[in-house]
């Protein structure tokens, strides 16, 4: 049997440590091959160019993919759109892949699956039916890559149902689970010795790593919604917590959040560090030192991993804002508003509050199913590739029944 080519896109280092365990799976399955195209903010070294961790990975970059961006506005990210169809589009012509593959709901992700969509080849997404109603223009984005795409590769049951709830057949729709927990589950993330060497920690110390992103109906608002977070930061470091801080993601309002955060290194708080970003083998490695009840860890913001990633390690989390209203969540978290005293009530709980940190240690996790990676990786090398896969059926029929549309 020939190998099937996978062609698989990433766009941003978060995103790219989900996709870790799918690259893996496909590159380990005996009927696939891979093709990575790498774009966004991995070519962008003011967002830690993170092509290195890529490579340090084992993994080859097929395609470096430039898509022309100016953080600064929400105009500016319609023309990355733009640019990035084009510049996808004239790649994947050129590795005529059998499928491609996308995650979540980036618009770097919406470009390629448009791409991809309209020149006929199989488009698997992932992570797709999830809810984000908090402001951000992810669910439409991520609903209109559902849309377009062919295969469906959802974390939870509630994602399924919504999926099937827009119409897609149910052969299309596979409930895997959250890829990133795959590696957790193996332990693949950084030990306490490392940690400490790299990022200079003292785990006698309670530690917070934070990453608050733009809310993108909002973006004008980002620097005013930092400055709670960070005085909070800045009245808990007086008490000798520590705080890890990353830049945001290369969305609108990104910018003035990386400007602010570079104004507060400058003022050289002690036990809080900034850095571009962290790899997925530090992060994960950090919130990992909350399964040592002795070791006070939280994860703060309003990054999706503070919900999907953090219930793996029993670590606290406080949610920031209203960025992730509606996500799926466990009861590790604890949400506050962009107010200071808010923020720093919920951070001496997840950090301070002992019954607390047990609930979160205990609490279950809604993403966990289990080889997410190897799920996929099966699904792509055996569903048809016949005409049938192109050809997509709408399941609603709109009939009405007592006034109702069914």
């Amino acid at each position: 049997m020939k190998q099937r080519t996978i062609a698989v896109f990433t766009g941003n280092r978060a995103e790219y440590g989900l996709q870790y365990p799918i690259l893996r799976a496909i590159d380990r399955h005996p009927d696939l091959d891979y093709r990575l195209l790498v774009s966004g903010a991995h070519l962008d070294p003011n967002y830690g160019r993170t092509l290195d961790e890529i490579r340090a990975d084992g993994f080859h970059i097929d395609a470096e993919v430039i898509i022309e961006m100016d953080a600064a506005s929400l105009y500016g990210t319609a023309q990355a759109i733009g640019s990035g169809i084009l510049s996808i589009s004239r790649v994947l012509n050129e590795l005529k892949p059998d499928m491609m593959v996308v995650y979540a709901d980036r618009f770097e992700g919406l470009a390629a699956v448009i791409a991809a969509s309209q020149m006929n080849i199989p488009t698997a997404h992932i992570e797709g039916g999830d809810l984000t109603e908090g402001g951000a223009l992810d669910d439409s984005v991520r609903h209109a890559m559902t849309k377009l795409s062919h295969l469906h590769f959802t974390t939870n049951h509630q994602a399924t149902n919504r999926i099937l709830g827009m119409g897609e057949e149910s052969w299309r729709v596979h409930t895997v689970g959250f890829p990133a927990i795959d590696l957790i589950s193996e332990g693949r993330f950084a030990k306490e010795v490392e940690i400490v060497e790299k990022l200079g920690l003292d785990v006698s110390r309670p530690i917070m790593l934070f990453t608050q992103h733009s809310v993108s109906t909002e973006f004008d608002q980002a620097r005013l919604q930092l400055v709670p977070s960070l005085e909070a930061i800045e009245k808990l470091a007086a008490e000798g917590v520590q705080t890890l801080l990353t830049y945001p993601n290369n969305d609108a309002g990104g910018q003035a959040i990386i400007e602010s955060l570079e104004v507060f290194r400058a003022r050289c708080i002690p036990g809080t560090q900034i850095r571009p970003s962290l790899g997925r083998h530090l992060y994960h490695g950090v919130l990992a030192l909350a399964r040592n009840q002795s070791i006070r860890v939280a994860c703060i913001g309003n990054s999706s991993s503070g919900l999907k990633e953090t219930p793996a390690f029993g670590c606290p989390t406080v949610n920031i804002g209203s960025r992730q209203e509606g996500r799926l969540r466990g009861q590790n978290v604890v949400d506050a508003g962009y107010d200071a005293d808010a923020i720093t009530k919920a951070m001496k709980k997840c950090l301070f509050d002992d019954s607390f940190r047990l609930v979160c240690r205990d609490a279950e996790n809604p993403y966990w199913l289990g080889d997410a990676g190897p799920k996929i990786a099966d699904v792509l090398a055996t569903v048809s590739l016949d005409s049938q896969i192109i050809r997509k059926r709408m399941t609603l029929r709109g009939e009405t029944m007592d006034g109702w549309f069914r």
